[in-house]
Parts: C-alpha cells; sequence; structure tokens
C-alpha cells in the first residue's frame, strides 16, 4: 500500500503548530531532521532541542486529503513551503538488511545484522547479532566503532561491565560474548532498554548474562569496566557516580566526545583516573583510563 508524506520546511518556532495540525489531520508519525546543516548535541540526558531550521515529515495514508490541512498550514505558517509526494510501498527490513552489512572489528569481532539471510562471515569468531530497531548504535559511528576496537582489544574473562547509555545494547553484548560477566546495560530510554532485551535475545544471552536496566535500577556495585558512550556534558555531569562505579584498578572508557572537548574531560576525570592515549576517528575522541587504588 502506497502512503502519502506531506514535507514542511519551518522555524523551530512554528514546529509546535505545525504538528498540531499534522496530528489533528491523521498523521500517522512525524519525524523532524535539520533542515540548514547545523550540528545540535544534546545537553543532558533526556534533554530535548531543535535545530533553528527543521524539516518536519508528517506520514499519511494514501488515501487522506490533504488540502483542508494544506489551507490552515497556509493561514497560520505562510511563509513556510511545503511538498507533498507518493511513498511506494517496500519491504522495509529487505532495505535496512542492504544497508547494515557485516563489520569486522578488531581480529575476533564482528556484528552482524540479525536478520541477514547468510551466516556470519567468519562463523568461529565473536559475532554480535544486531538489530538496532529504534536504538542508537549499530557499529557504523566512529563513537560506538571505536568502543568496539576496544572490546576486541581486551581480556574480558570474568569481568563485571557497565555499558552507561546502552542504545542497542551493542557494547554490552559484544563485552557479554568476549567473556564478560556480569553485564549491566543501562539507559534511561524504554525504547533503548527494549531494544538492548531483543537483541540479547538474538544473541542467546540470558537476562542474568546481560541485566537490562534503568539507571535507578543499578545496584550498589563496583565493576572492572565502564563504558559510556554519550555525549560530553552527561559524561561530565555523571563523573561523580562513574568514579564510583568502577573498583580501584579497573578502567573506564568514554566515547561521544569530540576532538576539542577531551581535554576537558581528561582533566575532570583525572581526579580519579590516570588516561592511556587517546584514540582519534573523525574528529571523534575515546578515552580509556585505569582507576587509581
Amino acid at each position: 500500500m502506497p502512503w502519502r508524506q506531506l514535507k514542511l520546511r519551518l522555524s523551530a518556532s512554528e514546529c509546535e503548530v505545525a504538528e498540531a495540525l499534522l496530528w489533528r489531520h491523521g498523521a500517522l508519525s512525524i519525524t523532524s531532521a535539520d533542515a540548514a546543516g547545523q550540528p545540535l548535541f544534546e545537553l543532558a540526558p533526556g534533554e530535548v532541542k531543535l535545530w533553528n531550521r527543521v524539516t518536519l515529515i508528517g506520514l499519511f495514508p494514501f488515501e487522506t486529503g490533504l488540502d483542508r490541512l494544506c489551507r490552515e498550514l497556509q493561514d497560520a505558517l505562510p511563509n513556510s513551503p511545503r511538498e507533498i509526494e507518493t511513498l511506494e510501498e517496500r519491504q522495509w527490513e529487505r532495505v535496512w538488511q542492504q544497508d547494515f552489512r557485516p563489520m569486522r572489528f578488531g581480529e575476533r569481532l564482528w556484528v552482524c545484522p540479525s536478520i541477514h539471510v547468510l551466516a556470519p562471515p567468519d562463523p568461529d569468531a565473536v559475532n554480535v547479532m544486531l538489530d538496532p530497531g529504534l536504538a542508537f548504535g549499530s557499529g557504523t559511528h566512529p563513537t560506538t566503532a571505536m568502543c568496539l576496537r576496544k572490546l576486541a582489544q581486551s581480556r574480558l574473562e570474568g569481568l563485571g561491565v557497565i555499558d552507561y547509555g546502552c542504545g542497542s545494547g551493542i557494547l554490552a553484548i559484544a563485552a557479554a560474548l568476549l567473556g564478560a560477566w556480569p553485564v549491566f546495560a543501562v539507559d534511561h530510554d524504554p525504547q533503548a532498554l527494549a531494544a538492548s532485551r531483543e537483541n540479547c535475545r538474538h544473541n542467546g544471552l540470558q537476562e542474568q548474562q546481560v541485566i537490562v536496566a534503568g539507571p535507578e535500577q543499578l545496584p550498589a556495585l563496583q565493576v572492572d569496566l565502564l563504558l559510556a558512550n554519550i555525549l560530553a556534558e552527561p559524561l561530565l555531569q555523571l563523573r561523580g557516580r562513574f568514579s564510583a562505579l568502577v573498583k580501584p584498578g579497573g578502567m573506564i572508557v568514554l566515547s561521544g566526545i569530540m576532538e576539542e572537548q577531551a581535554e576537558q574531560l581528561r582533566k575532570a576525570y583525572s581526579e580519579h583516573f590516570d588516561f592511556e592515549a587517546t584514540l582519534l576517528d573523525n574528529n571523534w575522541v575515546l578515552l580509556s583510563g585505569r582507576r587509581e587504588a
């Protein structure tokens, strides 16, 4: 079945009015995207911001008449360009499968799409079978890729690990398959927790192997390794909690950091951690350090 898509170009202040009109006229979904090439960074866990110029996209059943909606948009937002197009029905799982191919990290770790019709390229390797769903983290972004390479180079057998800001669960699952136990996959986003649980099932991991939980559900403990692939500002805010979660002699791995933010993060954590050489990939940085005794 085809669909109809209405695309608007707006200022951030106009989005609330436009969204209300789209929902009122039967939109099945509404998504937003950057309309002017403006970088946008989340400032704190759960905070939502918009670009200055936004492309707002409403998806409608094909039979929906959009003339009245367009008239109301013209009255409310006369200076906002809009266009309507028809989207043909597609087998979205196959499209996703074509875009997401198996990826290798280090000598022994692969990330493979869980719906791929072929066997993993190296059946004897550690293969993470992944469906990101609506959660961030497939291994294609430099921040995730650096964390995966770091895990692939580490000896994790029997180590306790926290993946804080787990997204799809990719780092927690990779750590568990590489021998870590117990592993905690932590996120404040319910979609991320649902995606992590589903991906654990794809990989045959039991609930006691990877414990998926919100931050408030994390028990009082200290682990051998804490991974946090989030963003610089939350990393700064959470430095006290993260320091307390890592046992003396344990490791912390911080990613989601741009090159110009790295020194500030290093200084903020240096009270408790001695850092190794910085890893850099396309202006993104990974910091790893060992907790002082």
